[in-house]
């Protein structure tokens, strides 16, 4: 079933990148960044791999992911900064977003300023996450797509650069193909299991404070 998984994944990724090139890099990453569960640690390493076969340059491919994760971020920005806290009321169980995230952010950007969306996407899972609270700070939006590429090209960059190590690797070493089959269980099984405890966490939460 995980294997299942990954290969459902990772079969569209390479479909939509084999097919639209550097914009499939675009459109992929600016899915993940408007909260959509495609993962970066996917869409990256693939676009590394093209690297390691010639198609891609390394420098193109990060940019073309920091690009994404700017488009994707509008979406969220924009809810952000038009519903504010009356969104997370009446949504925020759905986008399993609770009021205590949005504390946590706010007090965030009290500390940090405009800081907390560069910080923030530099880090795993709640970089897709920070539009949200970046609107409801109103923050200007100039800067907002400023940090969010700054952040994100270190990102976009490293995840790339580890799957162009890899897919040099491939072909040299057999060992590494059976030994990363054998991970992906462990891998999946994590994040899944990870996952679904998040998501019953964020849905049992309202119903404490109701």
């Amino acid at each position: 079933m995980f294997h299942k998984i990954i290969a459902m994944l990772a079969g569209f990724i390479i479909s939509v990148i084999s097919t639209t090139g550097y914009g499939g890099i675009v459109i992929l990453m600016a899915i993940e960044s408007a909260c959509i569960p495609l993962p970066s640690e996917i869409i990256m390493p693939f676009a590394g791999y093209l690297v390691s076969i010639g198609r891609f340059d390394l420098y193109l491919a990060a940019t073309a992911g920091a690009v994404g994760c700017n488009i994707g971020s509008i979406a969220a920005y924009e809810l952000g900064k038009r519903g504010g806290r009356t969104v997370v009321d009446r949504w925020g169980k759905y986008v399993l977003m609770s009021h205590s995230d949005l504390d946590r952010a706010e007090r965030f950007f009290e500390r940090w300023g405009d800081l907390t969306v560069l910080i923030c996407r530099l880090l795993p899972a709640v970089r897709s996450f920070i539009a949200f609270p970046a609107g409801v700070a109103r923050m200007p939006l100039l800067r907002f797509h400023l940090y969010t590429f700054i952040g994100s090209w270190p990102w976009c960059f490293a995840l790339a650069w580890v799957g162009m190590k890899l897919g040099d690797e491939w072909r040299t070493d057999p060992r590494l193909s059976g030994l990363l089959h054998k991970l992906d269980f462990v891998i999946v099984g994590l994040v899944l299991a990870g996952g679904i405890w998040f998501i019953w966490h964020r849905l049992k939460a309202p119903a404490k404070r109701a």
